[in-house]
């Protein structure tokens, strides 16, 4: 990479951002102060035009600094050059050359690319030779004596030995001292057995309990996150999160279990457990919050672009959302965490058909009044080639 590389870059970005001004009007012309929106329509623009993505965390990157000091990586620059009209990110750069400047066939393999590849071909160039040499193979064939010839005169005759064995009375004789030798070792055993068993009596004496979740109304498992809090007496509340569709392991040894369960599309709710006479396996029915339900079935709702679909959609949610409800959009990169959209910007957005509602997912609603007054919700970040 070279000095130029990063000043054709940086041509690049301005051609991207004239291509995006010529049928867009975003919050800025300045291409580094996009955010939220600005940027899911950028996104959308730049799968039609080159048929490709690239992610909220790259745009941050790479966007949002000038001058950049690394470039990103050949896929996306060649990505962003076909969307400008040219035909890879070395066309670009031969139809902006600086004076002076040459271009090679090679330019598309970065620096660390060419060396990379150096060492395979060094690496290959200098394996060592192996000579294989046949092993020496000798011969244990033993040597056959004369049958015929034998030596009885100096033959020496091997006599059993006969073997004493210890008497009965030996054998009887009472083991008098082996308790009183021994205390001291059995002493010990017995110590460290009751130590053990005082060391692991909570793993021994509690029982693990499960909590499985079904919707109350259609019969079915909840496939949303739940947040569930474990209260003891004079302890601080212990927090569990929960999977769509799993169940709830809790091991505890006490008599008493408390939880308070929530999830985002249901009504809180508490549970207490006398769990002296408890099941070790129970279903718990969760009562559907319709406002909630009905406010992101709208949201995510696809009317694909038919007019009168879109203004029943917006006309919807304008009657579930409070007029001073406070939304949030979390992202996935620590640049921006966190944005704060009003109620109409919110349903602007669910209501403009793109490809990136397929990857909204609301984390949490309340609702007050027979209003919907907080959303917090995320567009999924998708990056590029998965990385």
């Amino acid at each position: 990479m070279t000095d130029l590389d990063l000043l054709h870059f940086e041509q690049l970005k301005k051609d991207v951002q004239a291509q995006y001004l010529e049928q867009h009007t975003p919050s800025f012309d300045d291409i580094s102060k996009w955010k939220g929106i600005d940027i899911i329509y950028f996104q959308e623009d730049l799968r039609k035009k080159a048929k490709g993505n690239i992610s909220e965390k790259s745009f941050y990157t790479y966007f949002k600094t000038s001058p950049v000091t690394k470039l990103p990586r050949i896929d996306m620059l060649n990505l962003l050059s076909i969307y400008t009209g040219y035909e890879s990110w070395y066309d670009f750069k031969k139809q902006h050359l600086f004076a002076g400047e040459l271009l090679t066939d090679d330019e598309d393999l970065s620096e660390d690319d060419t060396k990379e590849l150096e060492k395979t071909i060094s690496a290959s160039l200098n394996l060592p030779k192996l000579e294989i040499s046949p092993e020496k193979t000798e011969s244990n064939t033993p040597k056959t004596g004369d049958l015929q010839k034998s030596n009885t005169d100096n033959q020496l005759i091997n006599k059993n030995k006969q073997i004493s064995q210890p008497s009965d009375l030996e054998v009887q004789k009472p083991k008098k001292n082996f308790f009183k030798k021994n205390a001291w070792a059995i002493i010990t055993s017995i110590l460290i057995l009751i130590t053990g068993l005082l060391g692991f009596k909570d793993a021994i004496f509690q029982k693990t309990y499960t909590y499985c979740f079904t919707d109350a109304d259609r019969a079915v498992s909840v496939m949303n996150t739940i947040e569930i809090k474990v209260i003891k007496e004079n302890e601080s509340p212990i927090l569990y999160k929960i999977k769509p569709g799993e169940c709830f392991r809790y091991s505890t040894k006490d008599k008493n279990l408390k939880l308070q369960i929530s999830a985002p599309f249901y009504e809180d709710l508490e549970v207490n457990r006398n769990l002296e006479n408890a099941p070790e396996e129970e279903m718990i029915e969760l009562k559907p919050d319709d406002y909630k339900m009905a406010v992101n079935y709208f949201s995510i709702k696809d009317a694909n672009g038919n007019p009168e679909l879109l203004k029943q959609k917006r006309k919807q949610l304008d009657n579930l959302i409070s007029n001073n409800a406070i939304i949030y959009q979390v992202y996935d990169n620590a640049t921006y965490g966190i944005e704060t959209l009003d109620k109409q910007k919110y349903i602007t957005l669910v209501t403009t058909p793109t490809t990136s509602l397929k990857n909204l997912s609301v984390i949490e609603m309340k609702r007050e009044k027979g209003k919907i007054v907080s959303i917090k919700f995320k567009i999924a970040n998708t990056d590029e080639n998965n990385k």
